[in-house]
């Protein structure tokens, strides 16, 4: 791995990225708009958007970043674009990374300006400290990223990346412990639960919410969201190919 090409990379990425309205708006603005449709949803309930709303935080750009990533990453591969830059000297790892790089600054933004509509203007309450929720939804985020990265591979074409959203997303949020609490589940599906990233984040998110400080067990949810991250970094470099067919 070569620091400078992963921000080159990063930097090209970047570029890309600010020629684009609507991926900016997609990552920028539609996680706002669906905190903000949550919090009118509950408008009469409070107590439950406080609950519920910062681990939102965390999966609303974790799906935005998914999609975006699977589909950016498809585009270099069938356009050729791979292909040629794996000819020069940039080795697989350096590129993911410049992509994760890049996506993790919008992940930053993304995740600051929905966290400050939510705790200022939509009156969420939480008993944690408000940096903390920044770096889970940030480190979802990133998460996000990677697993689009990861399964990029497998895709031939952009719906085919989109349509990996339901197989590795969807199972994710009905076993995370949003819809009920983990340890209520069959035990099957809490042993699947266990083996699931974004089962950790949403606890962590969770604690945040309602414990003041910053429990250990939080930051031992942080530290198993990173390792799920690297680990899905190092698949993607495994399996990336030059080309699609």
């Amino acid at each position: 791995m070569n620091p400078r090409i992963t921000l080159a990379t990063a930097g090209r990425v970047l570029r890309q990225l600010r020629h684009d309205p609507r991926t900016i708006g997609l990552l920028l603005v539609v996680p706002v708009v669906l905190v903000t449709l949550l919090r009118l949803v509950y408008d009469g309930k409070p107590q439950i958007f406080d609950r519920i709303g910062a681990p939102l935080l965390g999966v609303f750009p974790l799906i935005t970043m998914f999609l975006v990533t699977s589909i950016a990453t498809l585009r270099e591969r069938t356009s050729g674009t791979l292909e040629r830059l794996l000819t020069m000297p940039l080795a697989k790892l350096d590129l993911l990374l410049g992509y994760a790089l890049a996506f993790g600054a919008f992940a930053v933004l993304q995740v600051a300006i929905a966290t400050a509509v939510a705790l200022g203007p939509l009156g969420l309450h939480v008993a944690g400290p408000a940096w903390l929720i920044l770096v889970l939804a940030v480190a979802n985020a990133v998460l996000g990223t990677a697993l689009g990265l990861f399964v990029s591979a497998f895709a031939a074409s952009e719906f085919q990346a989109v349509q990996f959203m339901p197989a590795v997303i969807l199972p994710q949020l009905l076993l995370c412990g949003l819809l009920l609490p983990r340890g209520q589940m069959q035990t099957v599906l809490r042993w699947v639960s266990n083996a699931l990233p974004l089962s950790y984040a949403i606890d962590g998110l969770t604690r945040v919410t309602s414990t003041p400080g910053v429990p250990g067990a939080v930051l031992a949810d942080l530290g198993i969201v990173l390792g799920c991250i690297v680990a899905a970094l190092g698949l993607g470099a495994a399996t990336l190919r030059r080309r699609t067919a």
